[in-house]
Formats: structure tokens, C-alpha cells, sequence
């Protein structure tokens, strides 16, 4: 994804407090599973470079959707950092189909080198 030195944050939060970040920066209702927000874009992106920004994730909805899935929490988990990640990288699923189809590929293939061993 040709960034090497990138540097990210990772929030950890329940529903009511991602549901507060979701009104106040996205002015969507209720919680969500993850939001990133990106530092490579807008008037000040130059100032960081190797910034690529937050990524907030929901413990509460993942653990949630973890158990609708049957999967374990870990591997939700890891997919919503990578799909917020994939977003910092300019990634969007919500312009087009081919748009998603394009993240959802990059997110299994970045998946499949997690569990890779």
C-alpha cells in the first residue's frame, strides 16, 4: 500500500462513545462498528506525511457482530482495523460498487496474510 513508515492511532470505545463521534463528525445516527479519520487529507495534510491518521473501533459492536458471525472477537476485530486502515489509505466502499469491490479484495488479501501462519 506503499506506506512503510505510516503511523496510525487506534481508539478503542464503547457504543455510546462512537455513537457521540458518529453525530458529531458524520452526523449519523447511533453507534457503528469503526471510523477512521484521515490526516493525508484537507488543508493541513502535508504537515504529518507519515500520519495516516485514527481509527476508532467499537469493542461493544464488534464483540456484537463477532457473535452474529460466529467468529471470534479477535478476527472481527482485526477485520475492522484493517477496513479502517484501508480508509486512511484513501480506500472507500461507499462511492460505487467497483469502489467496494476494490476494498473489500485489498481486505481479504491483507486478512489472508494475517492468518497466513
Amino acid at each position: 500500500m506503499d506506506c512503510p513508515d505510516g503511523e496510525i492511532s487506534i481508539l478503542l470505545v464503547d457504543d455510546p462513545q462512537i455513537e457521540e463521534l458518529n453525530q458529531q463528525y458524520l452526523n449519523r445516527q447511533g453507534p457503528t462498528n469503526v471510523i477512521a479519520f484521515a490526516m493525508r487529507e484537507g488543508e493541513f495534510a502535508d504537515l504529518s506525511p507519515h500520519l495516516l491518521g485514527d481509527v476508532v473501533i467499537s469493542m461493544d459492536t464488534a464483540a456484537k457482530e463477532a457473535q452474529i458471525a460466529a467468529t471470534s472477537m479477535e478476527r472481527r476485530f482485526n477485520e475492522l482495523l484493517v477496513h479502517g486502515v484501508l480508509h486512511l489509505m484513501g480506500f472507500d466502499h461507499e462511492t460505487s460498487e467497483e469502489d467496494a469491490q476494490d476494498m473489500e479484495g485489498k481486505s481479504r488479501e491483507i486478512l489472508a496474510l494475517i492468518y497466513k501462519n
